[in-house]
């Protein structure tokens, strides 16, 4: 509770309770009802599962009060759309990325976002490896792009300013020990991402600014 609460109260717009059985993180299901619902009117309430049956995922979202399901593991298009179903909740479908294989593969995924890890074999996240972010930079599809894998205070606002995201996801990167949160390290991945982010959106309206000057240049021009 006292993660969630620093989390949620530096800025994050989602949180994350993970239900893998093979993460250092995974949460016992009496906590993860206790923060749903003490959090679910302030932010986001991810659930993180790989490979979770429909019914274990259903259940989990029910009692632990999730807006967002994150599905890191062999899921296929039409169990993401049954998950969206059966839980009511937005999803997010991972992808762990070695090449633009898997950037183009996430096309079929009609999912409400994508999020792009690190390819290790055998790990389906967490790894602290970071990719190439330029990868996600060129995508095409219109699906919302998440960024994860070796963010930290020190990177995140290179990925943003490289792959231009919708948002990015941190685990590693802000704790002391695998699954110990640091507040400080929350606190200072979130302000530099929220730099970054500015950055970013000032940039885009500074070229929507230049479209429409020189729309208007040339509609002048042949009038």
């Amino acid at each position: 509770m006292e993660d969630a609460e620093a989390a949620v109260s530096a800025g994050a717009w989602a949180i994350g309770l993970n239900h893998s059985p093979q993460s250092p993180r995974l949460i016992d299901p009496a906590d993860a009802e206790r923060i749903g619902a003490a959090m679910k009117r302030r932010c986001e309430v991810a659930g993180v599962f790989v490979n979770a049956t429909l019914d274990e995922i259903a259940l989990a979202a029910e009692r632990a009060s999730l807006t967002l399901v994150q599905l890191h593991g062999d899921e296929g298009p039409t169990f993401c759309a049954e998950v969206a179903r059966r839980t009511g909740a937005r999803i997010i479908k991972a992808f762990r990325v070695r090449s633009p294989e898997e950037i183009h593969a996430a096309r079929a995924f009609r999912v409400d976002y994508h999020l792009f890890d690190a390819y290790r074999r055998g790990v389906h996240g967490g790894t602290g490896k970071t990719f190439d972010w330029a990868l996600v930079a060129g995508r095409r599809g219109g699906v919302p792009a998440i960024v994860a894998g070796g963010l930290t205070a020190d990177n995140v606002g290179e990925a943003i300013a490289v792959a231009n995201p919708w948002g990015v996801d941190v685990a590693g990167g802000v704790e002391s020990s695998p699954g110990v949160k640091d507040h400080g390290l929350v606190e200072s991945f979130i302000a530099a991402s929220d730099r970054a982010g500015a950055i970013q959106r000032d940039e885009r309206e500074r070229r929507r600014a230049l479209k429409r000057l020189r729309y208007a240049v040339k509609r002048r021009t042949r009038a």
